[in-house]
């Protein structure tokens, strides 16, 4: 999910002070490249965010909206490629954004090692305390913590940006419609958009517009294939269905006309319109019934 990652970036890198403090303790002071150099035939890692805080550690953050299992194998390559690249080992915090309940390890152990980090749920944060802070950054981050009112969280978010300047408030506004989608709010933002004296389309956004027509691009084709495939299946099923209905009325047909002769027109449209349990019980009768008016 590329969109929310981009956006979570920039705001933990920009105005999210305390979301920071939060998840780490500390205030990184400069923000590095994250592409590590690559090992033998390995493809280059890149770390979602990587910092040095103001005293001189290095922060790693990994953004995960997914369970995924091979989680820690991930996180120690990371930390092995930070080590061999500026010769020190970072802190290291994996922060989950997903829907789903987390169900990932944050440990790797083996005879010889002991390998850890920060396993952090962002719905463990306090987001009253997110949408108390001066930094907008941290209000629109609150979106994905835990709140006692989604709606209203929403309101004050929104209230909050429709106070930005303009620039800043079409790029609050494309991130919170962005997060919004991982909490099933984006309808909510929108209509308390609509409400504020926000007059700006956030698909025009140069950095996040691209990426959530992108998104939207994205689920609409997801929305045909599956609709395809759905009617592609009920499409086989219903042929098959009438395929088989047409095979019991040829194989009666048979029968019959080896009987009584030629099937007369009116004889054949009543075979047609009958349902399949009728004609299993013609096919019985159709051995002992002595005429085609006793059998019809």
């Amino acid at each position: 999910m590329q969109e929310y990652d981009i956006a979570l970036k920039l705001l933990l890198k920009g105005s999210a002070t305390v979301t920071m403090r939060e998840l780490t303790g500390t205030v990184v002071v400069q923000w590095l490249d994250g592409e590590l150099p690559k090992v033998q035939k390995a493809q280059n890692l890149r770390l979602d965010l990587l910092g040095r805080t103001v005293d001189g550690q290095l922060i790693h953050i990994e953004l995960q909206s997914g369970n995924d299992p091979a989680m820690p194998f991930r996180m120690i390559e990371y930390c092995l490629g930070v080590q061999r690249m500026f010769g020190q080992f970072p802190r290291q915090f994996l922060l989950y954004v997903g829907e789903a309940p987390l169900h990932m390890a944050s440990k790797l152990h083996g005879p010889e090692l002991s390998f850890q980090y920060s396993l952090i749920d962002i719905r463990t944060l306090n987001g009253d305390r997110l949408l108390d802070s001066e930094g907008v950054g941290d209000n629109v981050i609150a979106i994905l913590a835990q709140l006692r009112d989604d709606k209203e969280a929403v309101h004050r978010i929104v209230e909050r940006i429709a106070s930005l300047a303009t620039t800043a408030r079409e790029t609050a506004l494309a991130q919170l419609t962005i997060l919004a989608g991982l909490r099933h709010l984006t309808e909510a933002v929108e209509e308390e958009a609509q409400k504020m004296p926000i007059d700006l389309d956030i698909r025009d956004h140069e950095v996040l517009g691209p990426i959530i027509i992108k998104a939207e691009q994205k689920a609409l084709q997801e929305g045909l294939q599956k609709g395809l495939q759905e009617g592609l299946q009920k499409g086989h099923e219903e042929g098959l269905q009438e395929g088989l209905h047409a095979g019991r009325i040829g194989v009666l047909t048979r029968q019959i006309e080896k009987r009584f002769g030629a099937l007369p027109r009116w004889a054949r449209v009543k075979l047609e319109d009958m349902p399949a349990s009728e004609l299993e019980d013609l096919s019985e009768r159709v051995l002992d019934a002595k005429s085609m008016d006793e059998l019809l």
